[in-house]
C-alpha cells in the first residue's frame, strides 16, 4: 500500500478541517460584532457573548488543526519492518471484522480511501488506547483493549 498517498490524502483532509474552522470563526465573529441590533444587543447581550465565545472555539480548533497539518507535512512513514511502528498500514481482524489501520501522529478517527479506491484505512494515532497495544507487535500477535468498557481481542494480519 502507498503510504504516502494516504499521508497527502491525510493532510488534505487536515487542510479541509482548516478551513472550515477558518471560515466558521469568521462568520461567528462577523455575527458577534454585527449581527444584533444596538437595541438587541441592549436588550440580550448574552447573543454577542455566545458568537464570541463560539469564534474563541472555532480559533482553538483551526490552531489544532495548523498545528496537525504542520506534523503531517512533516513526517515521513518508513518502512515498518517486522513490527508495527508509526507510519505503518495494519490489518487486524477480531475472528468476524477485519480493519484496515494507519498508524499515524495526527487525525485520529479520520478515514482515507485506499489508493485503489477499495476500501477504506481508519487513522489510529499512538496516543489512543488500539494505538498503544499496537506499537512493537509483530505479525501473528494478538491485543486486546477495552471498547467502550467491553473487551475485544484483535489480531495483526499485515504489516505494511
Amino acid at each position: 500500500m502507498d503510504k504516502q498517498f494516504m499521508v497527502a490524502q491525510l493532510a488534505a483532509r487536515i487542510r479541509d478541517t482548516l478551513q472550515v474552522a477558518l471560515r466558521e470563526q469568521e462568520a461567528a465573529a462577523i455575527e458577534a460584532r454585527d449581527g444584533a441590533t444596538p437595541s438587541e444587543k441592549r436588550d440580550d447581550g448574552r447573543i454577542a457573548l455566545e458568537f464570541s465565545n463560539l469564534a474563541s472555539a472555532q480559533g482553538r480548533r483551526a490552531l489544532a488543526a495548523r498545528e496537525d497539518l504542520a506534523r503531517i507535512e512533516r513526517f515521513r512513514p518508513g518502512s515498518s519492518g517486522s513490527s508495527v511502528s508509526l507510519g505503518a498500514i495494519v490489518e487486524i481482524e477480531d475472528g468476524e471484522i477485519g480493519r484496515t489501520i494507519l498508524l499515524a501522529p495526527v487525525g485520529a478517527g479520520m478515514e482515507l480511501t485506499m489508493p485503489d479506491g477499495d476500501g477504506f484505512v481508519t487513522v489510529v494515532t499512538p496516543a489512543s488506547p488500539l494505538g498503544k497495544a499496537l506499537i512493537g507487535r509483530e505479525l501473528g500477535d494478538t491485543v486486546e483493549i477495552s471498547v467502550r468498557g467491553e473487551e475485544r481481542s484483535w489480531t495483526v494480519t499485515f504489516i505494511g
